[in-house]
């Protein structure tokens, strides 16, 4: 994870002795004074026990032992009530803000594709007041279009202001939310649309006229869809019987003073009905009452530390994610203000933003912000990488040599707990400031942030990186690490809302009476785990259950580890095993984990047959880690030319063989063949999922002709 030293080893040598120097003399007085002991201590502790004593758990935190957290504010207990909370002690503070498009351009790249570039203003902001008002306004408008309490209504939008504000407008009114991924197939969201019988949609121009235009004639029932912006509509396409409504046009019949009085939630009403990405194939409706959601703010609120009003976030992932949705809610209950944003122009250096003009962080400059899944986050510190690096290699040779002597040294002091304040300030300041500067939290989900990522955002970025470990199933909440906590490849100790029992798996060989660590699948139980799966009695009897207690358990298929001081680790999948023709077995997930740390990957599938021998793997390889590659080998082409090459591969194959034994994978579990896939792998594909799982029977479909040459077929 260290940059080379490319230097004198006698000035490397006087380098080091300075540094020794410094550090000798400014110890004392900085490990007093910043409160680096208190931190150390913290990191060290013991974060969560075994209250039965028990190495299976159930374990919580050490600050919630006898009982677990339900509530942030006591009596809050609805998402009403949570915003009308907000709405009152934080009424001027602004809340939603919105950039402002000046301009748009067509920008012509050297390989004759024209590109999209925006060149964007200042935020614009609804106050906690304004916002409060404009939901209220809009549920009323939905109750006079015949939308009624207990019945479903869909949202189907980018993640925008307009979004929350419609989500906050249902939880008042108690319409339960129904959220399908913008990105989802037409099959998928006719699916959840049918299921859930709704007449009213909530969506944008945008995907009315793109996506949604195609299946509006599959879902019978639908009778009105509200468009969030006022951008003129084609309404030529829309089949009789709907009727088009823009969404200021709803609030004004909202403000109408003979509308009726709204009908308040209780918390074991349904908020939300979350349908999953779809990994397995149907996505599936998680029911998410008041209460869960409640709970599951509650318990990642804690774990974020002097969270208040003075905090800013930027939300850029899909609200219909249960991580993006929990953290804005999060936000809400505490003041902060959220600013949105998206993938394509959160950075200077993102993909939409006209070169020269400013991204979503440098005028935003949030101090908060969530990352899932981890190719998405991979895709956009990638770009920052590239961009660090760029400017690196085009510094003088003195610069250069102070730059990566700074960042191994900076490496060093993280591993042991400690700051360095000077080489911040000094060197990593403009680094920082790519991310707006005032970056102070980062929390990744969805799946383990690989070390090297992890390492150069708390070199980089000067800020800790957080990671959380939940399910739709927990409303996102399960476990979190405390930030001052800088180890890498483990998710935490279990949040105040949630407790975790390990479950002896015996096909994979995993029980909690296992040395030194006690292992086996993970089970959530809490106020957050959810009320199961919409119409699926079936399902809900294998992934749920209730123990004698009352509580409510989720069964997550995930196998994990208890280290000693109460942190999780996620070593394994149940549902990824495959047991080979000589009778061993392999996990899938364990493979694709370890060698996703492999500087040559960006996303890998591990694919095995029962009647073969050996593992293969497909791989999307890092396009920046195999050019240099193919340059070594002096190898020329276009990519799709590199990833063919079988010289190439075979190369390609030993980095990975090698980063396999480094990961200390079984002889059988590393691949003997892969396939380098030119083409990434990203939800308009269908090859991955809106969260960005893969999708394992598509993948083997793709790549059949591949998996029959690799195993000797062809």
């Amino acid at each position: 994870m260290k940059l080379k030293e490319d230097i004198n080893p006698l000035l490397l040598q006087v380098f080091r002795s300075v540094v020794w120097v410094y550090s000798i003399i400014t110890f004392i007085p900085w490990y007093f004074f910043s409160g680096a002991g208190t931190n150390l201590e913290r990191a060290r502790r013991i974060k969560a026990r075994s209250i039965s004593g028990h190495p299976a758990g159930p374990y919580r935190a050490t600050n919630c032992q006898e009982k677990l957290v339900i509530w942030v504010n006591p009596g809050v207990d609805t998402l009403d009530k949570m915003f009308e909370f907000a709405a009152r002690r934080f009424p001027k503070r602004d809340c939603l803000g919105t950039r402002e498009v000046l301009s748009e351009e067509d920008e012509p790249q050297p390989n004759g594709k024209v590109f999209k570039k925006v060149i964007l203003g200042k935020y614009n902001w609804l106050s906690y007041e304004e916002a409060y008002h404009a939901a209220k306004c809009f549920g009323s408008g939905l109750a006079a279009l015949n939308q009624k309490p207990f019945c479903n209504i869909a949202i189907i939008c980018e993640t925008r202001a307009e979004w929350v504000v419609a989500a906050q407008a249902c939880f008042m009114y108690n319409f339960p939310l129904v959220t399908l991924y913008a990105t989802l197939g037409p099959k998928a969201v006719a699916h959840g649309l049918n299921e859930t019988e709704v007449t009213h949609i909530i969506t944008s121009k945008d995907l009315l006229q793109g996506r949604l235009k195609a299946i509006l004639c599959e879902v019978p029932r639908l009778q009105f869809i509200i468009v969030v912006d006022n951008k003129p509509i084609n309404r030529s396409d829309i089949p009789k019987g709907i009727t088009i409504h823009s969404m200021d046009a709803v609030k004004e019949m909202g403000c109408r003073p003979d509308n009726l009085e709204r009908r308040q939630p209780a918390p074991s009403d349904i908020a939300v009905i979350m349908y999953t990405s779809g990994s397995t194939g149907i996505p599936k409706g998680v029911m998410i009452s008041h209460g869960n959601i409640i709970a599951a703010i509650a318990g990642m609120a804690e774990r974020i530390p002097n969270l208040n009003e003075t905090d800013t976030y930027i939300g850029y992932l899909p609200l219909a994610h249960v991580l993006e949705l929990s953290a804005e809610l999060v936000c809400i209950s505490h003041g902060c203000r959220i600013g949105y944003s998206s993938p394509q122009t959160l950075a200077d250096q993102s993909s939409k933003i006209k070169k020269g003009s400013k991204g979503d962080t440098s005028v935003l400059k949030p101090t908060l912000m969530a990352s899932v899944p981890v190719i998405m986050f991979s895709e956009i510190m990638d770009r920052i990488y590239k961009n660090v690096m760029t400017k690196v290699e085009e510094m003088s040779k003195l610069q250069k040599t102070l730059f990566v002597l700074a960042y191994n040294y900076k490496i060093e002091q993280i591993s042991k707990g400690y700051s360095t304040p000077l080489c911040d300030s000094l060197v990593f300041k403009r680094v920082r400031a790519l991310l707006g500067g005032n970056m102070r939290v980062l929390l990744s989900g969805g799946a383990p942030l690989s070390a090297a990522t992890q390492r150069f955002m708390n070199v980089c970025m000067c800020c800790p990186v957080g990671q959380g470990y939940g399910l739709t199933e927990t409303c996102g909440a399960g476990t979190i690490s405390e930030f001052w906590d800088y180890s890498t490849g483990r998710v935490g100790a279990p949040l105040v809302c949630s407790e975790i029992m390990l479950k002896d798996w015996e096909e994979g060989g995993y029980y909690s009476t296992d040395t030194p660590n006690p292992r086996g699948e993970i089970l959530i139980g809490g106020p957050n785990v959810t009320m199961g799966y919409y119409k699926s009695n079936g399902k809900n009897h294998e992934d749920f259950f209730v123990d004698a207690n009352g509580q409510r358990w989720f069964c997550t298929g995930d196998i994990g580890e208890f280290h000693p001081d109460g942190c999780l680790k996620i070593i394994d999948r149940k549902k990824d095993l495959v047991k080979l023709q000589a009778g061993e077995y392999v996990s899938l997930g364990k493979v694709e984990a370890v060698l996703k740390n492999c500087s040559l990957v960006d996303n890998i599938c591990a694919y095995a047959n029962s009647d073969q021998s050996y593992v293969i793997s497909f791989v999307v390889p890092n396009h920046k880690q195999l050019m240099a590659l193919a340059e070594k080998m002096q190898i020329k082409g276009s990519w799709e030319e590199i990833c063919n090459n079988l010289q190439i591969e075979t190369e390609a194959l030993r980095v990975i063989t090698e980063a396999a034994i480094s990961g200390k994978l079984e002889r059988f579990e590393i691949p003997r063949k892969i396939r380098l896939s030119a083409e990434a792998w990203t939800p308009e594909t269908g090859l991955v999922t809106d969260a960005f799982k893969l999708k394992r029977k598509e993948l083997k479909t793709h790549y059949q002709e591949d998996i029959e040459r690799m195993y000797g077929g062809k």
